[in-house]
């Protein structure tokens, strides 16, 4: 749509027709803005496209000279952070969690809780263990120990009628010769297996390792007193295994 123009106002301006605008502003009235336009119809849209083009780049002309002179203040402005500082160095705080960190680290705290108690409770279980492994070893070998023990005093025990028959021999001198010989290395094997011999004549008499089969009072002791062997007694370190029969003699 073309816009006509208008022609400017006489009375408005306060002077005639082709005067100067100074005389109107020196009035003290304000210039009143025309606005004309040249355009003509019939011209090609190339035309306009051009006429716009031009006007486009000169607007932008300025700006560009604007980006060009920011563009220089901002670089004096970083040659001024690059210059050092006087005083003490800054030292950045650390940074406080925030109050949204803590309800996530919750879950955290309660699952590592669970797992040292977990911990706590399986290590109490393996000491538990530990130590009723650790008896039972001990019950075990003092058990074997036993067995070992109870098996040797019967395999003794039956041998004991044959070491009888050999201190008779040699209280009748019959232990000579190659006899004799066979019945001293029958009698140190046997003491290595723990065999202990005991019940001699003037040993004071023990009711839990003597067995009295005679009776008599004497002025030649002064305490109970084993006056004669009958039979040795035999004890397997501290089992016995047969007391021995003596003859007991009594102070008067």
């Amino acid at each position: 749509m073309t816009q006509k123009p208008r022609a400017a106002d006489p009375g408005s301006t306060g002077s005639a027709p082709g005067g100067s605008a100074t005389a109107g502003r020196d009035a003290g009235e304000e210039p009143r803005v025309v606005i004309r336009d040249k355009r003509k119809i019939g011209k090609t849209t190339e035309q306009t496209v051009t006429d716009t083009s031009a006007a486009d780049a000169a607007a932008d002309a300025p700006a560009e000279g604007l980006v060009e002179e920011a563009e220089v203040v901002v670089d004096e402005m970083e040659g001024e952070a690059d210059v050092p500082v006087a005083g003490p160095p800054v030292v950045d705080a650390p940074a406080r969690p925030s109050e949204e960190a803590a309800p996530a680290n919750a879950p955290l705290g309660a699952e590592l809780e669970s797992l040292r108690a977990e911990l706590d409770e399986r290590t109490r279980d393996v000491q538990r263990v530990s130590a009723e492994y650790a008896n039972y070893r001990k019950r075990v070998d003092r058990d074997r120990g036993l067995v070992q023990e109870q098996a040797t005093g019967t395999v003794l025990t039956a041998l004991l009628p044959i070491l009888d028959d050999l201190d008779r021999a040699r209280e009748h001198g019959d232990l000579v010769g190659p006899f004799g010989s066979v019945a001293e290395q029958l009698t140190t094997a046997l003491t290595k297996f723990g065999l202990t011999a005991f019940g001699e004549q003037g040993d004071p008499f023990d009711p839990t390792r003597h067995e009295a089969v005679a009776h008599q009072t004497s002025a030649d002791v002064t305490e109970p007193t084993c006056v004669q062997v009958m039979r040795r007694g035999y004890q397997l370190g501290e089992r016995l295994l047969r007391p021995a029969l003596v003859a007991v003699a009594e102070p008067e």
